[in-house]
């Protein structure tokens, strides 16, 4: 089983786009219509590119990363904002299947989300868009976490919220449980093809059935 992170375990898409649009405001950027839907599920490298190339911030895309990943680290300083019963659900989860996590965060932040709810002992992979090459919707980061597990990703489910992050774990060949943010609420046409759940704590009994 492979979790995403932010909308899945953590209610993080919200905090994302505050950071990023006010980022992009003091550094001479224009937020366009679809900036928000646009960059969820891109890796790192990605979004801060576009951030340059699209929003018009004027900094590098390496300065831009630089910056709004270190505002997000402030905001997880005394915490990550956990979804009620995320965390027993990935350990009810992990106690049946291997599981792992398949993010758009940078490494520091999901290893902080890991540190904060004592759940690196139970969730041996955990990997970021960033080191597979790709984010979100491309299947790279999942067909990477699935490498890891060492199972095929045909033989894997996995949990997403978001447009973006739905069609990566189908075009990996996975079977797709979505949890649809009700922020930033998912095509309706990628919900048709997976399994929608009202709440990540109805993800045990789903997979149990």
């Amino acid at each position: 089983m492979v979790f995403d992170l932010d909308g899945v375990l953590v209610d993080s898409e919200t905090v994302w786009d505050e950071v990023r649009q006010a980022f992009a405001r003091r550094h001479g950027g224009t937020w366009l219509p679809d900036s928000t839907r646009a960059m969820q599920g891109m890796s790192t490298p990605e979004w801060a590119d576009y951030l340059v190339t699209a929003v018009g911030v004027k900094l590098t895309p390496a300065e831009a990363a630089t910056g709004v990943v270190a505002e997000m680290a402030r905001r997880y300083e005394t915490g990550p904002p956990v979804l009620p019963g995320a965390v027993d659900v990935v350990r009810a989860v992990a106690a049946r299947h291997p599981v792992a996590i398949a993010s758009s965060s940078p490494p520091v932040l999901i290893t902080s989300f890991l540190a904060a709810t004592g759940l690196a002992d139970v969730v041996p992979v955990a990997v970021s868009s960033e080191q597979a090459g790709a984010g979100k919707p491309a299947p790279d980061v999942y067909l990477l976490a699935t490498a890891e597990l060492g199972v095929e990703a045909s033989r894997c489910a996995a949990v997403e919220d978001s447009t973006n992050g739905l069609r990566s774990a189908l075009a990996a060949g996975m079977t797709v449980y979505a949890v649809p943010n009700p922020h930033f609420p998912p095509d309706p046409e990628v919900l048709a093809q997976v399994t929608v759940l009202h709440s990540i704590t109805d993800l045990p009994a789903a997979l149990a059935g």
